[in-house]
């Protein structure tokens, strides 16, 4: 067992999501870093064994709860209890659902799911540690956000629809919070080897494997993003910074010329 250093002791994360794929593999990794650890997941058994395994090796407190995300019974539940938890030092949101499919073809119940899982959760598990990171500052939230936030593919309309929430969100969350200790990072992973595939309708092996991220290296890659300070993080994307540079730019571009009180010329008759 690995035994932390309770004298710089990090303090507590939180993981949505735990009981597999991304959210597993940074439960692990924090705890590893010395955090203390709230697991959340609909799948207590997988939990369980979880937090067995990292209490043993790592030396950290592991507390797991089991709670669907998208009731929201459960989510005010779990909201009410880490409100006034001044341990917290990390939020990792990244329990999250898929359909890929076209609109027509998508279940109500499952657009319903994408919007509660994927935003709702996300919105109101930031709200609920923001105010104790400010008055504390410090404190760090990381939404997992996804590729498909900046283009809409026919079969992800509702799943890219969230993710661009999350994309605006987080990062309107960085721009309020400028000038204080409390980081904001998203990550916007692309292909990742995870069951939200099998879920979503699209399995894995229908993907060219060369395109596919190993949930581990996705993770390394977000956390040495963390490390390096930045705000987004695009773990398969070699050089982001241009990219990200002419995306904002166009944004406000386009932002900028739509500050005129007339129609412009086009609609003049």
């Amino acid at each position: 067992m690995n035994t932390p250093d309770k004298s710089k002791q990090p303090g507590t994360a939180i993981v949505t999501g735990a009981s597999a794929g991304i959210g597993l593999v940074y439960a692990k990794r924090l705890a590893a870093r010395g955090y203390d650890l709230i697991l959340v997941a609909r799948r207590s058994d997988r939990l369980d064994i979880l937090a067995t395994e990292l209490r043993e090796r790592f030396g950290v407190r592991v507390t797991p709860i089991k709670a669907d995300l998208s009731n929201l019974d459960q989510l005010d539940s779990l909201v009410g209890r880490i409100e006034a938890d001044e341990t917290l030092t990390f939020l990792v949101n990244n329990a999250g659902t898929s359909t890929l499919a076209l609109v027509a073809d998508t279940s109500f119940a499952a657009i319903e799911a994408m919007n509660d899982l994927n935003i709702r959760a996300l919105v109101r598990l930031s709200r609920a540690v923001l105010t104790g990171f400010k008055a504390r500052n410090h404190g760090v939230i990381v939404n997992i956000g996804s590729v498909l936030g900046f283009r809409s593919l026919p079969i992800s309309t509702v799943y890219s629809a969230t993710k661009a929430y999350v994309l605006m969100f987080t990062r309107g969350l960085q721009a309020e919070l400028t000038g204080t200790k409390v980081v904001i990072q998203l990550v916007a992973p692309a292909a990742t080897a995870t069951d939200i595939w099998e879920i979503s309708g699209v399995p894995l092996t229908a993907l060219d494997p060369s395109t596919v991220m190993t949930v581990d290296d996705m993770v390394d890659a977000a956390l040495a993003g963390l490390d390096m300070g930045e705000t987004l993080t695009m773990p398969s994307v070699e050089s982001p910074g241009s990219l990200i540079d002419s995306y904002d730019a166009a944004g406000l571009d386009l932002l900028s010329a739509s500050q005129n009180s007339a129609p412009a010329s086009r609609y003049a008759r």
